[in-house]
Protein backbone atom coordinates (compact mmCIF):
# COMPACT_ATOMS: atom_id res chain seq x y z
CA UNK A 1 0.00 0.00 0.00
CA UNK A 2 1.65 3.58 -1.00
CA UNK A 3 1.51 5.79 1.55
CA UNK A 4 0.87 3.50 4.53
CA UNK A 5 2.35 5.86 7.04
CA UNK A 6 -1.50 7.48 7.00
CA UNK A 7 -3.46 4.30 7.73
CA UNK A 8 -1.26 3.47 10.81
CA UNK A 9 -3.54 3.69 14.02
CA UNK A 10 -3.54 6.68 16.28
CA UNK A 11 -4.86 7.48 20.24
CA UNK A 12 -7.33 10.29 20.34
CA UNK A 13 -8.60 10.61 23.74
CA UNK A 14 -10.68 7.53 24.56
CA UNK A 15 -10.70 6.10 20.66
CA UNK A 16 -8.22 4.41 18.80
CA UNK A 17 -8.56 5.89 15.33
CA UNK A 18 -8.06 3.20 12.50
CA UNK A 19 -5.96 5.80 10.32
CA UNK A 20 -4.79 9.45 10.52
CA UNK A 21 -6.88 10.35 7.83
CA UNK A 22 -9.40 13.27 9.24
CA UNK A 23 -12.86 14.47 7.71
CA UNK A 24 -12.98 17.99 8.77
CA UNK A 25 -15.66 20.81 9.14
CA UNK A 26 -17.06 21.53 5.57
CA UNK A 27 -19.87 23.37 5.63
CA UNK A 28 -22.65 22.12 2.77
CA UNK A 29 -26.24 23.85 4.03
CA UNK A 30 -28.29 20.82 3.42
CA UNK A 31 -30.32 20.54 6.40
CA UNK A 32 -34.23 20.37 6.52
CA UNK A 33 -36.43 23.50 6.45
CA UNK A 34 -37.85 25.06 8.97
CA UNK A 35 -35.44 24.01 11.91
CA UNK A 36 -32.01 23.38 10.51
CA UNK A 37 -32.85 19.52 10.67
CA UNK A 38 -30.12 17.29 9.94
CA UNK A 39 -31.61 14.64 7.33
CA UNK A 40 -30.92 11.44 5.68
CA UNK A 41 -29.33 13.32 2.79
CA UNK A 42 -27.02 14.44 5.49
CA UNK A 43 -26.80 10.89 6.76
CA UNK A 44 -26.12 9.43 3.55
CA UNK A 45 -23.42 11.98 2.91
CA UNK A 46 -21.07 11.60 6.28
CA UNK A 47 -21.63 7.47 5.36
CA UNK A 48 -20.25 7.78 2.40
CA UNK A 49 -16.92 9.46 3.74
CA UNK A 50 -16.40 7.03 6.88
CA UNK A 51 -13.51 5.63 5.71
CA UNK A 52 -11.96 8.87 7.15
CA UNK A 53 -10.48 7.90 10.73
CA UNK A 54 -11.93 10.71 12.53
CA UNK A 55 -14.86 13.01 11.18
CA UNK A 56 -15.64 16.27 12.15
CA UNK A 57 -19.15 17.68 11.50
CA UNK A 58 -19.57 21.15 9.40
CA UNK A 59 -20.38 24.10 11.85
CA UNK A 60 -23.19 23.24 13.66
CA UNK A 61 -24.95 26.16 15.73
CA UNK A 62 -25.28 26.10 19.31
CA UNK A 63 -28.25 28.83 19.34
CA UNK A 64 -30.53 30.45 16.80
CA UNK A 65 -28.15 33.68 17.08
CA UNK A 66 -24.92 31.36 16.25
CA UNK A 67 -26.14 31.41 12.53
CA UNK A 68 -24.38 32.59 9.83
CA UNK A 69 -25.28 31.14 6.97
CA UNK A 70 -28.71 30.16 5.65
CA UNK A 71 -29.58 26.10 5.72
CA UNK A 72 -26.55 25.36 8.16
CA UNK A 73 -27.77 23.13 10.75
CA UNK A 74 -28.48 23.42 14.98
CA UNK A 75 -27.53 21.34 18.08
CA UNK A 76 -30.12 22.93 20.23
CA UNK A 77 -33.43 21.67 19.29
CA UNK A 78 -35.16 17.83 20.21
CA UNK A 79 -35.52 17.78 16.55
CA UNK A 80 -31.91 18.49 15.81
CA UNK A 81 -31.08 15.73 18.09
CA UNK A 82 -33.00 13.37 16.60
CA UNK A 83 -31.77 14.13 13.60
CA UNK A 84 -28.19 13.94 14.28
CA UNK A 85 -28.65 10.36 15.78
CA UNK A 86 -29.51 9.49 12.18
CA UNK A 87 -26.28 10.78 11.46
CA UNK A 88 -24.01 9.45 14.56
CA UNK A 89 -25.81 6.08 13.57
CA UNK A 90 -24.85 6.04 10.18
CA UNK A 91 -21.20 7.23 10.37
CA UNK A 92 -20.47 4.37 13.75
CA UNK A 93 -22.29 1.34 11.88
CA UNK A 94 -18.93 1.80 9.62
CA UNK A 95 -16.87 1.85 11.99
CA UNK A 96 -15.25 5.65 11.96
CA UNK A 97 -15.23 8.04 14.99
CA UNK A 98 -17.34 10.94 14.74
CA UNK A 99 -17.21 14.81 16.50
CA UNK A 100 -19.52 17.37 16.37
CA UNK A 101 -18.14 20.77 15.73
CA UNK A 102 -19.77 23.35 18.11
CA UNK A 103 -20.25 26.28 15.91
CA UNK A 104 -21.30 30.33 17.03
CA UNK A 105 -20.90 32.83 14.10
CA UNK A 106 -21.16 36.26 16.73
CA UNK A 107 -21.19 39.01 14.07
CA UNK A 108 -20.61 37.25 11.28
CA UNK A 109 -24.59 36.99 10.74
CA UNK A 110 -27.77 39.20 9.33
CA UNK A 111 -30.50 40.29 10.75
CA UNK A 112 -32.68 38.17 8.42
CA UNK A 113 -30.84 34.90 10.20
CA UNK A 114 -31.09 36.36 13.88
CA UNK A 115 -34.54 35.57 15.85
CA UNK A 116 -36.58 38.56 15.41
CA UNK A 117 -34.84 39.83 13.49
CA UNK A 118 -32.06 41.18 16.21
CA UNK A 119 -28.59 42.50 15.88
CA UNK A 120 -25.93 39.27 15.82
CA UNK A 121 -23.94 39.07 19.16
CA UNK A 122 -20.40 39.98 19.90
CA UNK A 123 -17.48 41.04 21.97
CA UNK A 124 -18.01 44.37 20.92
CA UNK A 125 -20.33 46.35 18.68
CA UNK A 126 -17.65 46.03 15.74
CA UNK A 127 -18.72 44.94 12.35
CA UNK A 128 -16.78 42.40 10.63
CA UNK A 129 -15.54 43.48 7.34
CA UNK A 130 -13.78 41.33 4.33
CA UNK A 131 -16.66 38.82 4.60
CA UNK A 132 -20.07 37.76 3.63
CA UNK A 133 -22.80 35.85 5.09
CA UNK A 134 -25.19 33.40 3.03
CA UNK A 135 -28.79 34.43 3.12
CA UNK A 136 -31.95 32.57 2.13
CA UNK A 137 -33.49 35.11 -0.03
CA UNK A 138 -36.67 32.61 -1.55
CA UNK A 139 -37.22 29.21 -0.61
CA UNK A 140 -34.40 26.74 -2.22
CA UNK A 141 -32.53 30.22 -3.07
CA UNK A 142 -29.50 32.55 -1.42
CA UNK A 143 -27.32 35.35 -1.61
CA UNK A 144 -24.32 36.76 0.04
CA UNK A 145 -24.63 39.89 1.74
CA UNK A 146 -22.43 41.85 4.02
CA UNK A 147 -22.99 41.14 7.87
CA UNK A 148 -25.24 43.60 9.82
CA UNK A 149 -23.94 45.45 12.93
CA UNK A 150 -23.92 43.55 16.14
CA UNK A 151 -24.36 44.52 19.62
CA UNK A 152 -21.75 43.78 22.38
CA UNK A 153 -22.78 41.09 24.68
CA UNK A 154 -22.95 42.14 28.52
CA UNK A 155 -21.02 40.06 30.98
CA UNK A 156 -23.70 38.20 32.50
CA UNK A 157 -25.00 37.42 28.60
CA UNK A 158 -21.22 36.27 28.09
CA UNK A 159 -21.40 33.74 30.65
CA UNK A 160 -24.75 32.50 29.33
CA UNK A 161 -23.17 31.93 26.41
CA UNK A 162 -20.76 29.89 28.00
CA UNK A 163 -23.77 27.79 29.11
CA UNK A 164 -25.18 27.03 26.07
CA UNK A 165 -21.77 25.64 24.68
CA UNK A 166 -22.22 23.05 27.26
CA UNK A 167 -25.27 22.37 26.86
CA UNK A 168 -24.90 22.04 22.88
CA UNK A 169 -21.82 19.62 24.06
CA UNK A 170 -24.30 17.50 26.30
CA UNK A 171 -27.04 17.58 23.52
CA UNK A 172 -24.19 16.38 20.90
CA UNK A 173 -23.41 13.59 23.81
CA UNK A 174 -27.31 12.82 23.58
CA UNK A 175 -26.98 12.71 19.79
CA UNK A 176 -24.55 9.88 19.61
CA UNK A 177 -21.42 11.39 19.07
CA UNK A 178 -18.43 10.31 20.30
CA UNK A 179 -17.47 14.38 21.27
CA UNK A 180 -17.36 17.66 20.53
CA UNK A 181 -14.92 20.38 18.70
CA UNK A 182 -14.93 24.05 19.80
CA UNK A 183 -14.90 26.07 16.72
CA UNK A 184 -12.70 29.03 17.86
CA UNK A 185 -10.91 29.91 14.62
CA UNK A 186 -11.83 31.87 11.25
CA UNK A 187 -13.56 34.92 12.60
CA UNK A 188 -16.30 33.48 14.46
CA UNK A 189 -17.28 34.26 17.87
CA UNK A 190 -14.67 32.75 20.01
CA UNK A 191 -12.21 34.29 17.52
CA UNK A 192 -14.13 37.97 17.78
CA UNK A 193 -13.08 37.25 21.97
CA UNK A 194 -9.52 36.55 21.50
CA UNK A 195 -8.32 39.36 18.96
CA UNK A 196 -8.43 43.22 20.25
CA UNK A 197 -8.94 44.37 16.89
CA UNK A 198 -12.63 43.05 17.21
CA UNK A 199 -12.78 43.10 21.22
CA UNK A 200 -12.41 46.65 22.99
CA UNK A 201 -14.16 45.21 25.84
CA UNK A 202 -13.35 47.12 29.21
CA UNK A 203 -14.67 44.23 31.85
CA UNK A 204 -12.55 40.33 32.42
CA UNK A 205 -13.60 39.70 29.13
CA UNK A 206 -11.44 42.25 27.28
CA UNK A 207 -8.11 44.39 27.52
CA UNK A 208 -5.29 41.96 28.32
CA UNK A 209 -4.90 39.14 26.20
CA UNK A 210 -5.28 36.93 29.43
CA UNK A 211 -8.68 38.35 29.83
CA UNK A 212 -9.91 38.01 25.83
CA UNK A 213 -9.03 34.44 25.70
CA UNK A 214 -11.63 33.92 29.34
CA UNK A 215 -14.33 33.59 26.98
CA UNK A 216 -12.10 30.36 25.53
CA UNK A 217 -11.00 29.01 28.68
CA UNK A 218 -14.13 29.12 30.63
CA UNK A 219 -15.67 27.05 27.78
CA UNK A 220 -13.25 24.61 27.44
CA UNK A 221 -13.76 24.13 31.04
CA UNK A 222 -17.15 24.12 31.62
CA UNK A 223 -17.53 21.77 28.63
CA UNK A 224 -14.79 19.63 29.73
CA UNK A 225 -16.88 19.31 33.09
CA UNK A 226 -19.90 18.74 31.14
CA UNK A 227 -18.67 15.79 28.58
CA UNK A 228 -15.05 15.06 29.96
CA UNK A 229 -12.02 16.22 28.26
CA UNK A 230 -10.85 13.22 26.28
CA UNK A 231 -13.97 13.80 24.29
CA UNK A 232 -13.03 17.27 23.44
CA UNK A 233 -11.33 19.27 20.43
CA UNK A 234 -11.05 22.60 19.82
CA UNK A 235 -10.18 24.50 15.90
CA UNK A 236 -7.63 27.39 15.60
CA UNK A 237 -6.32 29.19 13.11
CA UNK A 238 -4.09 31.48 13.27
CA UNK A 239 -2.63 33.61 10.62
CA UNK A 240 1.28 34.73 9.99
CA UNK A 241 2.40 37.35 8.08
CA UNK A 242 5.25 39.42 7.94
CA UNK A 243 2.26 42.66 7.55
CA UNK A 244 -1.22 43.30 9.67
CA UNK A 245 -2.74 43.76 6.63
CA UNK A 246 -1.89 40.68 5.47
CA UNK A 247 -2.94 38.85 8.76
CA UNK A 248 -6.98 39.72 7.82
CA UNK A 249 -8.86 36.55 7.85
CA UNK A 250 -12.52 36.72 7.66
CA UNK A 251 -12.52 40.35 9.57
CA UNK A 252 -9.95 39.40 12.14
CA UNK A 253 -6.73 40.16 12.26
CA UNK A 254 -4.10 39.34 15.51
CA UNK A 255 -1.64 41.92 16.78
CA UNK A 256 0.78 39.04 17.84
CA UNK A 257 -0.63 35.59 16.41
CA UNK A 258 2.20 33.78 18.11
CA UNK A 259 2.15 34.80 21.37
CA UNK A 260 -1.63 34.95 20.93
CA UNK A 261 -2.14 30.94 20.06
CA UNK A 262 0.84 29.96 22.58
CA UNK A 263 -0.97 30.81 25.26
CA UNK A 264 -4.30 29.28 23.69
CA UNK A 265 -3.13 26.28 23.37
CA UNK A 266 -1.77 26.27 27.08
CA UNK A 267 -5.23 26.49 28.33
CA UNK A 268 -6.07 23.50 25.59
CA UNK A 269 -3.05 21.35 27.88
CA UNK A 270 -3.96 22.39 31.26
CA UNK A 271 -7.64 20.77 30.77
CA UNK A 272 -6.21 17.81 28.91
CA UNK A 273 -8.43 18.19 25.68
CA UNK A 274 -8.17 15.13 23.39
CA UNK A 275 -6.94 17.16 20.22
CA UNK A 276 -5.81 20.53 19.00
CA UNK A 277 -6.84 21.18 15.06
CA UNK A 278 -5.19 23.92 12.94
CA UNK A 279 -6.47 25.26 10.12
CA UNK A 280 -3.82 26.52 8.15
CA UNK A 281 -3.99 29.63 5.59
CA UNK A 282 -5.38 27.39 1.92
CA UNK A 283 -5.81 30.10 -0.38
CA UNK A 284 -3.06 30.95 -3.03
CA UNK A 285 -0.32 32.69 -2.03
CA UNK A 286 -1.00 32.17 1.86
CA UNK A 287 1.31 32.65 3.88
CA UNK A 288 2.89 29.54 5.47
CA UNK A 289 3.12 28.50 8.84
CA UNK A 290 6.03 28.92 10.76
CA UNK A 291 7.98 25.58 11.60
CA UNK A 292 8.94 26.82 14.94
CA UNK A 293 5.95 27.48 15.75
CA UNK A 294 4.66 24.25 14.88
CA UNK A 295 7.34 23.01 16.75
CA UNK A 296 6.33 25.12 19.74
CA UNK A 297 2.99 23.94 20.07
CA UNK A 298 4.20 20.27 19.39
CA UNK A 299 6.38 21.07 22.77
CA UNK A 300 2.92 22.60 24.42
CA UNK A 301 0.39 20.28 23.81
CA UNK A 302 0.22 16.54 24.71
CA UNK A 303 -2.66 15.52 22.73
CA UNK A 304 -3.11 15.02 19.47
CA UNK A 305 -2.56 17.85 16.91
CA UNK A 306 -3.88 17.71 13.71
CA UNK A 307 -3.47 20.54 10.47
CA UNK A 308 -5.68 21.20 7.33
CA UNK A 309 -4.73 23.02 4.11
CA UNK A 310 -3.70 22.56 1.42
CA UNK A 311 -2.36 19.17 2.16
CA UNK A 312 -1.33 16.32 -0.57
CA UNK A 313 -0.75 12.17 0.77
CA UNK A 314 3.12 12.96 0.32
CA UNK A 315 3.06 16.61 2.36
CA UNK A 316 1.06 14.94 5.09
CA UNK A 317 3.30 12.20 5.72
CA UNK A 318 6.04 14.83 5.94
CA UNK A 319 4.49 16.71 8.92
CA UNK A 320 3.45 13.08 10.51
CA UNK A 321 6.94 12.19 9.64
CA UNK A 322 8.88 15.08 11.22
CA UNK A 323 6.59 14.13 14.54
CA UNK A 324 4.72 17.52 14.09
CA UNK A 325 1.33 16.45 13.23
CA UNK A 326 -0.34 13.04 14.50
CA UNK A 327 -3.31 13.43 11.65
CA UNK A 328 -3.76 15.17 8.33
CA UNK A 329 -7.79 16.90 7.37
CA UNK A 330 -8.22 16.71 4.02
CA UNK A 331 -11.28 18.98 3.55
CA UNK A 332 -12.45 20.06 -0.86
CA UNK A 333 -11.03 16.45 -1.65
CA UNK A 334 -13.52 14.73 0.42
CA UNK A 335 -16.10 16.54 -0.67
CA UNK A 336 -15.52 15.52 -4.49
CA UNK A 337 -13.81 11.58 -3.09
CA UNK A 338 -16.22 9.94 -0.92
CA UNK A 339 -13.98 6.85 -0.81
CA UNK A 340 -10.85 9.51 -0.26
CA UNK A 341 -9.10 6.77 2.33
CA UNK A 342 -9.12 4.36 -0.91
CA UNK A 343 -7.76 7.05 -3.08
CA UNK A 344 -5.18 8.22 -1.47
CA UNK A 345 -4.00 4.41 -0.20
CA UNK A 346 -3.56 3.39 -4.10
CA UNK A 347 -2.71 6.51 -5.63
CA UNK A 348 -5.75 7.09 -7.79
CA UNK A 349 -6.82 9.46 -9.57
CA UNK A 350 -9.15 12.45 -7.52
CA UNK A 351 -12.95 13.76 -8.57
CA UNK A 352 -13.40 17.40 -9.48
CA UNK A 353 -15.00 19.55 -6.78
CA UNK A 354 -18.43 20.58 -8.28
CA UNK A 355 -18.52 24.42 -7.32
CA UNK A 356 -21.74 25.42 -8.22
CA UNK A 357 -22.93 23.12 -5.75
CA UNK A 358 -20.79 23.53 -2.89
CA UNK A 359 -23.98 25.16 -0.61
CA UNK A 360 -27.58 24.36 -0.59
CA UNK A 361 -29.13 22.21 -2.76
CA UNK A 362 -30.13 18.46 -3.04
CA UNK A 363 -27.84 15.24 -3.82
CA UNK A 364 -25.92 16.64 -6.59
CA UNK A 365 -22.77 18.04 -5.73
CA UNK A 366 -22.80 16.42 -2.39
CA UNK A 367 -23.93 12.21 -2.38
CA UNK A 368 -23.95 11.88 -5.99
CA UNK A 369 -19.83 11.95 -6.87
CA UNK A 370 -18.51 8.04 -7.69
CA UNK A 371 -16.51 6.57 -6.11
CA UNK A 372 -13.40 4.99 -7.95
CA UNK A 373 -13.90 2.52 -10.19
CA UNK A 374 -10.63 0.52 -12.00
Amino acid sequence: MKNSLLFEPVKLGRHQLRNRIVLPPLTRSRSSQPGNIPNELMATYYAQRAGAGLMVTEGTQIEPRGQGYAWTPGIYSPEQIEGWKKITQAVHDKGSVIFAQLWHVGRVSHTSLQPHGDAPISASDIPATGVKVFIETAPHQGALVDPSIPRALTTDEVKQVVQLYAQAARNAMDAGFDGVEIHSANGYLVNQFISSQSNNRDDEYGGTLKNRLRFLKEIVETVSKEIGSENLGVRFSPLFSSTKEERVYLGIVEDDPRETYIEAVKILEDSHVAYLSIAEADWDNAPEMPIDFRKDIRQIFSGAIFYAGRYTAESAIELIKEGLADMIAFGRPFIANPDLPERIAHNWQLNNVDHTSLYGGDAKGYTDYPAYKE
